[in-house]
């Protein structure tokens, strides 16, 4: 199949997708104990699609993420889903890189993951792959699935509990195992490898700009499920 038809039309659908993201975005990412943002907060106009300049229709104030970032973002992953697609559980992976594109904005401006963006993922990929597996004839593939979803969960909750991540990236860490387990347990490690590694190098990156500028710091709160669902993408990438 030519490359040139593929990346653009993944272009266009990431374009196409990014707009009820924004408003995803917008909607959840709020601090802890706020209430959900439903209407702009300024004009109070119920927003559910925003423009890529990221301002409300109404009264022109910002909502959610910068300018293009997430046109910018949804697109880049729309063309990795389509680079990395050879079966029926593509859509599976394409359905985790659309709500993981609002989970990452959401978690690097507040740094929470939200359980209803959660559960959606979740339960998105559970049906997709249930799915494809039956649609190969593979059914066996979703036991290898479910094992580590469990095994990745059950680690990063471990962490959870002695402080390490948030309450959110267990979750996060269920769906994304139970799609890497359809490629193996070898491409479930190297994601969770290259999480590591990524979250690692942002936070020397950082901690090494503040100290350039001379600016305290006191650690670094780093968001991890952005570096989940990279990792995880960086891992089917590279199988």
């Amino acid at each position: 199949m030519p490359v040139v038809p593929v990346v653009v039309a993944a272009v266009l659908v990431g374009l196409l997708v990014a707009p009820p993201l924004r408003g995803l975005i917008a909607y959840f990412a709020v601090p802890e104990g706020e209430p959900w943002c439903g209407a702009c907060p300024l004009c109070g106009r119920v927003v559910r699609l925003l423009p890529p300049t990221g301002r409300c229709p109404g009264c022109r104030g910002r909502l959610g993420a910068g300018a293009g970032a997430v046109e910018a973002v949804t697109a880049a992953v729309a063309v990795a889903v389509a680079y990395a697609a050879d079966g029926p559980q593509a859509m599976a992976l394409g359905w985790a890189g659309a709500l993981g594109v609002a989970l990452g904005f959401v978690d690097g401006r507040v740094h929470r993951l939200p359980h209803r963006l959660n559960l959606a993922l979740l339960a998105g990929v559970a049906v997709l792959l249930t799915a494809a597996a039956l649609a190969e004839g593979r059914p066996g593939v979703l036991l290898r699935c479910l094992l580590v979803a469990l095994t990745v969960g059950a680690l990063l909750e471990v962490a959870v509990q002695i402080g390490a991540l948030g309450p959110g990236d267990s979750p996060l860490g269920l769906s994304l195992g139970g799609l890497l387990g359809w490629y193996g347990w070898w491409v479930a490690i190297g994601g969770l490898v290259a999480a590591v590694v990524l979250a690692g190098l942002w936070a020397t990156l950082r901690a090494a700009a503040l100290l350039i500028r001379r600016r305290p710091w006191r650690g670094l709160d780093v968001p991890v499920g952005p570096f989940l669902l990279l990792g995880a993408l960086t891992a089917v990438l590279a199988r």
